[in-house]
Order: C-alpha cells, then sequence, then structure tokens
C-alpha cells in the first residue's frame, strides 16, 4: 500500500516472472494492495457503528496501517536471510507462509462482509449515539483477520521489491524494475480505491470484498508462477543477529583499546576480501573485532562470536548509525501526508462531489488522484526529468536530492490544502452552514484534486527516492532488510499521526465531529512548520552525510 493509502475510509455511511521477466514480480505486485483498501473501510465501518464519531475513525485506521507497516520489520528480525527465501526455495512445504496468511486474512474478511452475524447492526439514522457495539466476538474475528492480512501483506510488501532489484546485476535494470514495480503499486491502489470502493458503496461489501479475494489469489499464482526463474539466494542467517553480538562484543572489550599498546590485531574473518582495518568514526566499535589472547585460541566457535567480530560486521553497523538520522526525516514527512489524506476525505465528505448531474464520486475515491499522480509523475521523471536533468549537468539525480524535492513539495501541498480550506469554511459561513451538521457545502469537491495531486507528485520524488537511498546505502547484509526499512518508517509516521490527531483534538477545538464548526486550516498550517522544520532537520543530515561511494572512493 502506498503513503496515500492511509485511512481510507473514514466515511463509510451508517446505513450500510525471473532474472529475465520482472513482469512477474510487479504483475503479482499489482493484485496484492487491491484489498487493502477494503480491509481499512471494515476497520472504520465497526468503530463508526460502535461510536458514531467520525475524527475517532482516525487511530483505527491508522494503528492497523502502521501495524502493517512495523510487522514487516518485527519478521525480519527473526525471518531475515532466512523465511522469506526459503518461502520461494519450497513454497510448498512451507505452505506459502507469509503470502498465504495474507490470502487467509482477505478470505476472513470477506466472510465478515457476508455472514451477518460477524458485524454489527446498521445504526438507524438520526440514532448515532445508540449504535449497537460489536460483540467481543465479532471484533475477535475482525481483529484475527487484520492480524493476517498485516501478517501477511506486511512481511512481503517491501521485501518483495528487494528481492525482484536482486535478480539484476546491472543497476540501470534495477532502477527500471523499481520504477515499474511503483507504478503497478499505484495503479493497483488506483483501481482498489475507484472500482472496489464504488463496488461497496452501490452494491455490496460481499461482492466488493470477494474481488479482492480472487484479486490477491491471481497476484498469488502469478508470483509463482516464476518460481523456478527467480535466482536463489542462500539463507545466511540474521544480520540483525550480528549487530547485536557488535554490541556485546564492544562493551566487554571497553577498556582493551587503551590497555593495548601494540599494532592492534584485528578479525577479518575467513576468506576476507580485504584486510583494511576499521574506519575511526565511531571507535568504540572497533574494540568487537579486536583479537585478545582468549580470542585467538577460540577462534570460529560460536560462543567467540559473542567476544569477537570481524571488521565488516563492525563496518556494517557503522554504516546502519550514519544511516539513521537521514532516514528517520522520513517519519515526520509519513506524519503530515498521513493526516493529510484522511482529512480531505472528511473535507470531501461535505462538499459537491457530483461529477455531472447523475454521478457522485465516493469520498474515499478522492485519493485516487493523488496515486494517479504519482504513477504518472514517476513515468515523467524516469523517462524525461532524469534524462533531461543528466544531459543539462552531467550528473544524475541521486536519491538524497530527489527526496529532499519530495519535501519542498509536500510543504507547498500542506500550504494549498491550508488555503483550500479557508475558502470552504468561508463558503461554509456565508451560506449559514456551520450549524447545520450533515449539510452540504455549495463548492466543488474537484478543488481537493489540486493539494492531492501535487502530493502525489512530491510522492513520486521522496518515496522512490527513500527505497533508493535505502538499498543503495545500506550494507549488503542486510539489504533485503533496506526496503522494509521504508515500511517500518510509515508505521512510526502513521503511529506518530495517532498521537498528533489525540494531541489536537484533546488541546484544541480544531477537530469536532461536524468539521464545519472547526478549524482544519490550523491543523493544515501546523503540519506546514512540522514539514519546514522536519526539512531544514533533513538538511542539516544530509550535509553531513557520506555516501559508502565517496567512502570507497577515498
Amino acid at each position: 500500500m502506498s503513503r496515500t493509502g492511509a485511512p481510507s475510509s473514514l466515511l463509510r455511511k451508517t446505513d450500510d516472472g525471473g532474472r529475465k521477466k520482472p513482469e512477474n514480480f510487479s504483475g503479482s505486485q499489482a493484485s496484492f494492495p487491491i484489498p487493502t483498501t477494503s480491509w481499512r473501510l471494515t476497520v472504520i465501518r465497526h468503530e463508526r457503528e460502535s461510536k458514531g464519531r467520525r475524527i475517532l475513525g482516525f487511530p483505527a485506521s491508522f494503528h492497523f496501517f502502521a501495524d502493517q507497516s512495523v510487522l514487516v520489520c518485527l519478521q525480519l528480525l527473526s525471518f531475515e536471510d532466512y523465511a522469506f527465501w526459503v518461502l520461494i526455495v519450497s513454497v510448498k512445504q512451507r505452505n506459502h507462509f507469509l503470502l498465504n496468511l495474507h490470502h487467509q486474512g482477505v478470505i476472513m474478511l470477506t466472510l465478515i462482509a457476508i455472514i451477518p452475524s460477524l458485524r454489527p447492526s446498521p445504526c438507524s439514522i438520526g440514532s448515532l449515539m445508540t449504535c449497537q457495539a460489536p460483540s467481543k466476538l465479532q471484533y475477535s474475528v475482525l481483529y484475527a483477520a487484520l492480524s493476517l492480512v498485516s501478517l501477511g501483506l506486511g512481511g512481503t510488501r517491501f521485501t518483495i521489491a528487494t528481492m525482484g532489484a536482486d535478480q539484476f546485476n546491472n543497476p540501470n535494470d534495477q532502477e527500471v524494475f523499481f520504477n515499474w514495480y511503483f507504478v503497478a503499486l499505484y495503479m493497483s491502489s488506483v483501481f482498489s480505491g475507484t472500482a472496489i470502493v464504488y463496488i461497496q458503496d452501490n452494491v455490496g461489501w460481499g461482492l466488493g470484498f470477494g474481488i479482492c479475494c480472487i484479486a490477491n489469489g491471481v497476484g498469488l499464482g502469478v508470483f509463482l508462477l516464476g518460481k523456478r526463474f527467480y535466482k536463489q539466494v542462500k539463507p545466511k542467517g540474521s544480520p540483525f543477529l550480528s549487530i547485536a553480538r557488535v554490541l556485546v562484543a564492544a562493551i566487554r572489550k571497553r577498556k582493551m583499546s587503551s590497555e593495548t599498546s601494540t599494532e592492534p590485531d584485528y578479525y577479518y574473518g575467513a576468506g576476507a576480501m580485504t584486510d583494511n582495518p576499521p574506519t575511526k568514526s565511531i571507535r568504540f566499535l572497533n574494540c568487537a573485532a579486536l583479537k585478545s589472547e582468549e580470542d585467538k585460541q577460540f577462534v570460529g566457535s560460536y560462543g567467540n562470536r559473542w567476544r569477537l567480530c570481524t571488521v565488516k560486521e563492525v563496518e556494517d553497523l557503522k554504516t546502519l548509525i550514519k544511516i539513521m538520522p537521514l532516514w528517520s526525516t522520513g517519519i515526520f514527512l509519513s506524519t503530515p501526508i498521513g493526516i493529510l489524506s484522511s482529512l480531505t476525505i472528511l473535507q470531501a465528505l461535505t462538499m459537491d462531489r457530483h461529477l455531472g448531474p447523475h454521478f457522485k464520486i465516493p469520498a474515499a475515491s478522492f485519493l485516487v488522484f493523488a496515486l494517479l499522480a504519482t504513477a504518472i509523475s514517476i513515468f515523467i521523471i524516469d523517462r524525461f526529468i532524469l534524462l533531461k536533468y543528466k544531459n543539462l549537468t552531467g550528473r544524475t539525480l541521486t536519491p538524497i536530492q530527489r527526496i529532499g524535492i519530495g519535501h519542498i513539495i509536500n510543504i507547498i501541498c500542506l500550504i494549498g490544502a491550508a488555503l483550500i480550506e479557508r475558502r470552504r469554511l468561508g463558503v461554509a459561513r456565508s451560506h449559514s452552514l456551520m450549524k447545520q451538521p450533515g449539510s452540504e457545502v455549495p463548492m466543488s469537491a474537484f478543488w481537493l484534486v489540486a493539494p492531492l495531486s501535487v502530493m502525489g507528485i512530491g510522492e513520486a520524488f521522496h518515496f522512490p527516492g527513500q527505497v533508493s537511498f535505502c538499498y543503495q546505502e545500506f550494507p549488503k547484509s542486510l539489504r533485503s532488510t533496506s526496503t522494509a526499512m521504508i515500511s517500518l518508517l510509515l508505521g512510526i509516521g502513521y503511529y506518530l499521526s495517532t498521537a498528533v490527531t489525540d494531541l489536537v483534538d484533546k488541546t484544541t477545538n480544531w477537530l469536532p465531529d461536524d468539521i464545519n464548526q472547526g478549524r482544519l486550516d490550523n491543523v493544515f498550517w501546523m503540519l506546514v512548520v512540522i514539514g519546514v522544520v522536519n526539512f531544514g532537520y533533513y538538511i542539516t543530515c544530509a550535509k553531513f552525510f557520506v555516501s559508502q561511494k565517496q567512502n570507497v572512493g577515498q
């Protein structure tokens, strides 16, 4: 799911291929995001029908999207270089593992939509505060389904991108794969935000989830069709354990560097390609690779690995530490995007959403404009802007530069959203709609397309830029974890979105149930300030960051 796929349903009504064929990966990925819009709709439906407040839909949808994202790295703590690759090697024995878990979760969501006893009765019009609360069984089934979906999709959504890129040796081919991967990702999200939402709103939830279930099965099948073509990567164990070993060994030997008067003797490991000493940065960690007399007697033993690490393991941890400040800037980039996406849907609910005299666009489907803008912009950036930039400057646009451009565009988007909300409130006041909940403001909802499109353009710069940055800069031992770190970033960002929303709701009157009486424009201006401060933090981190390529050159 993309960033703009945040809580797309706040607003349900209460009344009811291989190395030579990367398209195998892109094709399967095109089907996996389709169900995500629908299962978030179910969360909000339960929350709305039990509590009857729109704003209360924010924390639930943020939490489940964040849970799905954070689960990626929680799984990789134990499965890195094991489970995902073993899944490809022996998929029958593993019962399709994570991918199959996701499919089972979607099936459960379909059953929730079809079987009336698995969901609460719809609220009657005008009686939102007396809605029947979901039973413990209904909540249990819902959360079990969402957990399966989160485990399955969370464990494969970004790591499958790394797996696809690993099928190619040429960096240009890898970049092309990433571009098409994201095009497939966003276009499938467009389908889920239009066709699926329309079917759920106008035909039925059962049919909508049924289509999701079929699409998920097709994606799984396409993925498995290329099994015999995929490049096999031999499992090597968890690099997270090597990080822990370096820290433990460095602490245990913290006094050795000051006690050593002779030339330090470092451990490079069997078959090491270089004998260069560790770098001078973060010297404390170098102790982990220093050989002691005790280490020299037991080099290679399992117990010794928690006392003696290779220089490469030490340098990998240093690289990870240096990346973290720059990586963390993406957290505060995800937070405004999530809040903006949800507030935009709330705005659309109060505005004129008619396209022609007979067709009314669902409020949740307005996020499709951001997805479309992202997909189109990625193509334009790849085919025209990057080439033009290289012709003019003789250099390629680096991932850090792409991310920086995305930060700037995102700030512009938030400014536009604040100005449009001020206009919407002005129209509501001029028509005396401030104390008429549910009334429609005579202003076209297509005003919202402008900030959404700008947000999509910004995402086309910073999102692939972040993935490329992590893929290029992370140590090779953590390469499959690198793209999953983007998912962790999104998860933390959406958890923070919940905290920000709760804080604003408790300390101000900006987010009442009737947004015509609120000040969403102030929320947007607050996000502008957050974006500007975060951009300053990003520039500072980028200024002091030295890439691995520069390190190699030096």
